[in-house]
């Protein structure tokens, strides 16, 4: 997915399903060295997305075949349609669920792959409430069958946990001050409202920089919602017994909640060789094409024999 945390300078995508879902796949080639994809090999994607580097292991080596996850029933339905050839030949198959609730069974992999976050086409889904550049309910969900949504825990938290969730989840500074004046706008419907009443808790200067004032805010609510990082130790506790001897796993994070994590799980971990010192980022041939890499960072480890 090309994945990103909310950048005003991107434009909108356009609010349809399958054409909607192609996008620009984050250190494409990196990821793809990286795994170094073998003849018939097997791998998994346990986020899917729109298929771009599920396509790249599927185009990469004679023979290769994909698990694809994903729990955006959107992403789903528009890889099938794209990529229905490798479904029809069986190199492609697909689970819609969270990864945190899919389970293998006996079958391992030469690699598996996790593209964190939220994907581009999802921020410019205006009706999916992920972005405030366009006013929206208040929803952030990845699952749409899921109840918890944003709006529940911006008009029902109260304003201790409030502050604590965006304060730890967004490493934002100002979060007891935001917390307070979410409690006097209440109920608060949209993601423009939002955006604005957490605007007006920085400074003028700082209200239009770069990144948006209220990106953080939005990066907490969306990891609460979708329970990101208890999702991401999850699969960093299972996916090392998915793999094969010498098989790798590659993990694409977009702040440093999850790389952190990523960095600390791998290191000690006794079933794991890293073969990352430091993380791959973006370079600048492809910071020119999709300035939303410029926050990913991959790790990759390898299963010992």
């Amino acid at each position: 997915m090309a994945n990103a945390n909310e950048n005003p300078a991107s434009g909108p995508g356009e609010p349809s399903t399958d054409s909607a879902f192609h996008h620009v796949s984050v250190l494409p080639t990196e990821l793809i060295d990286g795994l170094a994809i073998q003849l018939g090999g097997q791998y998994l994607d346990v986020t899917l997305g729109g298929g771009g580097h599920t396509q790249l292991i599927l185009d990469a080596a004679e023979g290769t075949e994909v698990w694809g996850v994903d729990q955006d029933g959107v992403a789903i339905a528009a890889v099938q349609s794209r990529l229905s050839h490798y479904i029809e030949t069986n190199r492609l198959h697909l689970a819609h669920k969270n990864f945190a609730e899919f389970n293998p069974g006996e079958q391992k992999f030469d690699g598996i792959i996790a593209d964190l976050g939220v994907s581009s086409v999802q921020f410019d889904l205006a009706e999916r409430g992920f972005s405030f550049r366009s006013e929206a309910p208040l929803d952030m969900r990845m699952d749409q069958q899921q109840s918890l949504t944003a709006a529940e825990i911006v008009n029902t938290w109260e304003e201790q946990e409030l502050a604590d969730l965006i304060y730890e989840l967004g490493e934002e500074r100002r979060s007891r001050r935001i917390a307070r004046k979410i409690l006097e706008h209440r109920p608060i419907e949209t993601t423009t409202q939002l955006a604005y009443i957490v605007a007006g808790c920085f400074p003028p200067k700082q209200r239009h920089g770069r990144i948006h004032s209220a990106t953080r805010t939005f990066q907490a609510l969306r990891i609460a919602v979708n329970r990101e990082l208890e999702v991401l130790d999850r699969l960093l506790e299972v996916a090392p017994d998915w793999l094969k001897p010498k098989g790798r796993i590659g993990i694409i994070s977009f702040h440093s909640l999850e790389d952190r994590r990523v960095k600390q799980a791998f290191k000690p971990d006794e079933r794991l060789s890293v073969v990352t010192k430091r993380p791959l980022t973006a370079g600048e041939a492809e910071l020119a094409v999709n300035p939303r890499s410029r926050s990913a960072k991959l790790r990759i480890a390898e299963r010992r024999n």
